[in-house]
């Protein structure tokens, strides 16, 4: 990829451990506010049906969550965009039951159980929410995941001209997993990217692939956020679009490339 992939910020959403939301992560990271360590709040999924509802994991809430912030702050309508998903794995509890289910004398799956353990489950979580039968796309790089869907919304948005909403998000394993895969808690961010600048524009952002090194970010509790959570590897994107911030970032890719992220807010 020789050119950068162009595209325009209308919205964000953003959920992690002590983070609720992006205005709470945008006070912090203006260092408006110290930062406070706190589980995940997850906010029930109002939109599902009472069923789907009773039946959410935790990753499918904060998807959900970090996906209709990011819409209602840019003012669209969720059921026209299309979307990229983009997780490091899927389930974690739910695929700690199945093999705890597996390693007992009753080897019989849920069904229910199952569906919610497949990668695309949040997806088709969003389109019952929402009601969408726009395109959606969903894709896992382990921890390169949100550079992946970053990606690969901008190319979306440069081919179709069409917005694209992208939401990047991991849940922790309960153990014995979690000793393999120490994600600490749930997280997550979703970008509105646009294809033309508007009224609601908040910034220009440009992607290309680098082998520069990865920036970190000097609060020793944020940058563990940044590298204990996959999904939040944008968080040195979202300290330059707290500040408004003019500048480049690199954030994780597939090593030994990064990606070079240049921010010109509006």
């Amino acid at each position: 990829m020789n050119s950068p992939l162009h595209a325009w910020i209308e919205g964000i959403g953003f959920l992690a451990p002590g983070l609720p939301d992006w205005p709470a992560a945008r006070a912090v990271l203006r260092g408006e506010q110290s930062y406070a360590a706190a589980p995940s709040i997850l906010p029930a999924p109002s939109l599902l049906p009472p069923a789907e509802r009773r039946r959410a994991s935790r990753v499918v809430k904060t998807a959900l969550a970090i996906g209709l912030e990011a819409v209602a702050h840019a003012g669209a309508d969720a059921s026209q965009l299309a979307t990229v998903f983009a997780a490091s794995g899927a389930d974690g509890h739910n695929c700690h039951a199945l093999c705890e289910q597996l390693a007992g004398d009753d080897r019989q799956i849920s069904p229910t159980r199952f569906h919610n353990s497949v990668h695309n489950a949040a997806a088709g979580y969003w389109g019952i929410a929402t009601g969408s039968m726009a395109p959606c796309q969903v894709l896992c790089a382990y921890d390169a995941s949100f550079g992946a869907g970053l990606l690969d919304a901008l190319a979306q948005v440069a081919l179709e001209r069409q917005p694209v909403l992208l939401i990047a998000y991991d849940s922790e394993y309960p153990e014995p997993l979690h000793a393999k895969r120490t994600i600490p808690d749930c997280g997550g961010v979703a970008l509105l990217l646009a294809a033309e600048r508007s009224a609601r524009a908040l910034a220009s952002i440009r992607a290309v692939p680098t082998n520069d090194a990865a920036d970190t970010l000097a609060d020793a509790a944020l940058e563990a956020l940044r590298a204990g959570i996959p999904a939040l590897r944008a968080l040195p994107l979202l300290e330059r679009l707290a500040n408004a911030a003019r500048g480049s970032v690199c954030l994780d890719y597939l090593r030994p490339m990064q990606l070079k992220v240049d921010i010109e807010p509006c």
